[in-house]
């Protein structure tokens, strides 16, 4: 692996204690929720935060004993923090003048990275000039400059408008595509992830709780948080076979397994009845509604019961239902729309 690291960093009410393994052209995209210890890690590997404990290791070099002005990293901030009073041309240009580069060389390397992210036409503006999807991209074309082997992103579209940011998400992917060193992109929006990143790292309470492909963490959630950032039901219980016991609901399910089990369905799997159905579906419980909200086109129904569980149904569906808070109704499920897998 290119980048092998244990990051480990110990405050008073805190400790980010993650192992991370990156290889040449991987984006690696830490997930989590906020105060997960995400953006901590980011500046750990930048040198930018103190680390307590660990190493870190680039290409069998180490970095952790380096300042953060001598290692290969190119940087991404949520900010950008392109400074104000320079062209974007010159904010380009500043990494490779500080690696020593003629005033001439660093401009022609700043110029022929702004042709590359297609921002030639505005090398004399200053930041306040631009757009905030063209300071994502010179920022972008800043860390790129350097020649870094190491890339970091730290929320890198958080700052953009929802259709900047779809525009921007593309180009960006095309980008870190073209760079073949070590990628690794810090985010909280599971959709950014999923388009931009190859591997995702689960970070919650500080620790890895779940990594791998996106496709992968899409489809068996381990965590209550990742189970909602895929919109999906999940339940951890015992499995006997079809049946798993989660809680005080016995579900049946399409596989079969022993032992320790998660059972995941998406929330449009569910119906739901104002009265127990003929013929009772065999994942049937009856539930009382916590809360009803608008979710794209449908209708996400908050359900309280035996588990906790959303139900996506349409607006003409909850008004023949009549639903509000406080309902009782009746729930189920398919046994072909669950997935079961080890815990």
């Amino acid at each position: 692996m290119t980048l092998d690291a244990r990051l480990v960093v110990t405050r008073p009410a805190f400790t980010l204690d993650i192992a991370l393994e990156v290889a040449p052209g991987e984006v690696v995209a830490l997930l989590g929720p906020n105060g997960a210890g995400k953006t901590t890690a980011l500046r750990a590997l930048a040198g930018l935060t103190r680390m307590s404990g660990g190493r870190i290791t680039l290409r069998g070099r180490p970095l952790h004993t380096l300042p953060a002005e001598s290692r290969p990293i190119g940087m991404v901030f949520q900010d950008y923090l392109l400074f104000p009073h320079l062209t974007a041309l010159d904010n380009v240009a500043f990494g490779p003048r500080c690696q020593g580069v003629s005033r001439a060389g660093s401009r022609r390397v700043a110029a022929a990275m702004l042709e590359r992210v297609g921002l030639a036409d505005r090398a004399a503006a200053k930041p306040r000039q631009l757009s905030g999807g063209q300071a994502q991209r010179v920022a972008l074309a800043r860390a790129l400059a350097v020649r870094p082997e190491l890339l970091l992103l730290d929320e890198p579209l958080a700052a953009l408008d929802a259709h900047t940011r779809l525009e921007i998400r593309s180009q960006l992917r095309r980008h870190l595509a073209d760079f073949d060193g070590v990628t690794v992109l810090v985010t909280h929006d599971p959709l950014d992830a999923m388009v931009l990143a190859d591997r995702l790292v689960v970070i919650e309470h500080g620790g890895v709780v779940q990594q791998g492909t996106p496709a992968e963490v899409a489809r068996r959630p381990r965590t209550d948080y990742v189970a909602r950032l895929v919109g999906l039901n999940l339940y951890r219980g015992v499995a006997d076979g079809n049946l798993v016991k989660a809680g005080e609901l016995l579900l049946h399910t399409s596989e079969e397994l022993d032992g320790a089990a998660f059972v995941a369905f998406p929330p449009a799997a569910v119906a739901l009845y104002r009265t127990r159905p003929d013929g009772s579906p065999r994942n049937l419980w009856q539930a009382r509604v916590e809360g009803v909200e608008r979710h794209g086109d449908n209708v996400r129904v908050h359900l309280d019961g035996p588990v906790t569980a959303f139900a996506d149904i349409t607006p003409a569906a909850v008004a023949d239902l009549d639903l509000s808070p406080g309902r009782q109704v009746w729930a189920s499920v398919k046994a072909t729309e669950t997935h079961a897998y080890p815990a």
